[in-house]
């Protein structure tokens, strides 16, 4: 058996063994090393955030049984994308492969931020009250379902081997787990990581219910777009002890920590406006 029949036929095993692996670590460090203290119950938000994580991959695989591994093998045997159609050698197309989708997730993450019936979806994952390891895979049903279909372009054009998409698979749910960790890290450490990788506190800032901040620190794996694109927010004024998450107006359990709440939160309220650019803080500190 070849490496890409070994990696078609234990894709699904690859990807839960590490899910759960990365999950028990992350949720251990939670408890002996938490950064921030709790504001809702953590059984309630626990059941209710991966009952969403198991609703949206039974749906998924129901919608899409062969999964973006086997989209990349597809693309592979008709040749297309760049990496299938110009000769590129293995080592390099995995490198680059993995890079250029990670890039897509930040342009993506941007894009749904700045849609306002985009961002009605996204909320989801920004209303959760408190900030850990559950909260990197919370996110709506439909949002997941337009990531795959994104995730699925990005693959056809770009043709990648099929290690790369199970190494960027396994690597971007590790690193959302890790960077939504309610963990403290030590500030020297956290300074040194951040130029390699996104940390819990670079990324918090981006869960925080101020505008400019939330508009900020897009980056989930790599964290050079943020620095490169002028979205690097280095700290949130208020701290990270003192700083509010969430969304200022979805602040009951029942709305935003409870599944029923969080499958119908999209479809809540008005959605006017979510500019993006909205920095009216931010230019005052400047």
């Amino acid at each position: 058996m070849n490496l890409n029949d070994f990696i078609m036929t234990n894709e699904v095993t690859i990807r839960l063994g590490f899910f759960f692996g990365i999950f028990a670590v992350m949720a251990m460090w939670e408890v002996l090393a938490p950064k921030r203290e709790l504001t809702v119950s953590k059984l309630v938000r626990w059941v209710n955030n991966l009952s969403l994580v198991f609703l949206n991959s039974f749906i998924l695989r129901l919608l899409f049984p062969a999964a973006a591994v086997g989209v990349a093998a597809f693309a592979g045997a008709q040749g297309w994308g760049l990496l299938n159609y110009y000769p590129v050698p293995e080592p390099l197309a995995i490198v680059v492969s993995v890079i250029a989708m990670d890039f897509i997730i930040y342009l993506q993450h941007v894009l749904v931020h700045a849609v306002p019936a985009l961002w009605r979806l996204h909320r989801v994952h920004h209303a959760d009250l408190d900030y850990d390891v559950t909260t990197g895979a919370r996110f709506h049903t439909v949002e997941i379902i337009l990531s795959m279909l994104i995730k699925f372009a990005t693959i056809v054009v770009l043709g990648p081997p099929l290690v790369a998409v199970v190494i960027f698979e396994v690597v971007l749910n590790a690193t959302a787990m890790f960077n939504h960790g309610n963990i403290a890290l030590p500030k020297g450490l956290d300074r040194v990581l951040r130029w390699f990788v996104v940390t819990p506190d670079m990324h918090r800032v981006h869960h925080s219910v101020e505008d400019d901040e939330a508009n900020s620190n897009f980056g989930f794996n790599l964290p050079w777009w943020d620095r490169l694109f002028g979205t690097y927010r280095d700290q949130p004024r208020a701290g990270h002890q003192g700083m509010t998450i969430g969304i200022h107006t979805y602040r009951t359990t029942k709305q935003v920590s409870w599944l029923p709440g969080m499958l119908a939160l999209p479809f809540i309220g008005k959605v006017s406006d979510y500019a993006i650019n909205r920095r009216s803080w931010g230019n005052r500190d400047e």
